[in-house]
């Protein structure tokens, strides 16, 4: 626990010191930030392995955060805010926020939610006994660097849109439903909620028609899901 760096980004103090000892009494390494401006100092200087984010910062408001870290890194991104209408989820999810936490928040939540974005991205970053590149006509997903390049161009993903194209590239023939993919790469049981699925699969596509528009690399088989494209 004491080599993950954890960057808690909060202007109010006493949610800041209170993120800051339930995760420091894990053994975490904190960081904090009160501001935007201070966020992206960090950011630029330091390494972290996540992030737990407030929107409503001074300086530089929490999106911009969100759309600076998603040029460098894809570690994983906790927004907590009370700004919790659902067009301000899907649009922070869109942006490559990985997870959203409403305020006021339980403190076991919080910590549940940090435990099971890093277990992904440690999964990511050291899998073993697996095959360590994945290819898929000009895409390619690296699992040791947690990197996908396209047609030589690096793809910027964030953590659970790594472990859905991760998985699709892995199981090239198998159509996953939402629900599959939903409780593959949130490790929650699907309660019948598609947009969250919808939002990361809409954003893989978009980051990849981007690099390559003249191909689809994630097909849909209408009624049923989702799968590594076969068309030309």
């Amino acid at each position: 626990m004491n080599n993950i760096n954890i960057l808690v980004v909060e202007d109010d103090l006493d949610i800041n010191n209170l993120l800051c000892k339930i995760l420091i009494k894990q053994g975490y390494s904190i960081r904090s930030a009160y501001s935007g401006s201070e966020a992206k100092m960090c950011i630029e200087q330091y390494d972290f392995h996540i992030i737990l984010l407030d929107l409503m910062l001074p300086g530089i408001e929490g999106e911009e955060i969100i759309r600076y870290i998603r040029q460098l890194k894809t570690m994983p991104i906790i927004v907590i805010s009370a700004k919790d209408n659902q067009d301000t989820k899907v649009e922070v999810l869109r942006l490559g926020a990985d997870d959203f936490v409403s305020k006021p928040f339980d403190t076991n939540e919080v910590l549940a939610r940090v435990e099971a974005q890093l277990r992904r991205y440690m999964v990511f970053s050291n899998s073993k006994n697996k095959e360590r590149i994945l290819m898929y006509k000009d895409l390619v997903l690296n699992r040791d660097t947690v990197e996908v390049t396209l047609d030589g161009n690096k793809v910027l993903l964030t953590a659970r849109e790594f472990c859905i194209l991760e998985l699709l590239m892995a199981n090239p023939n198998k159509v996953f439903t939402k629900s599959n993919l939903f409780e593959k790469v949130w490790n929650e049981e699907f309660l019948g909620d598609d947009n969250t699925v919808n939002v990361h699969i809409s954003n893989l596509r978009s980051k990849l028609s981007k690099i390559q528009p003249e191909v689809e690399y994630i097909h849909t088989v209408w009624g049923i899901g989702f799968k590594i494209s076969d068309r030309n």
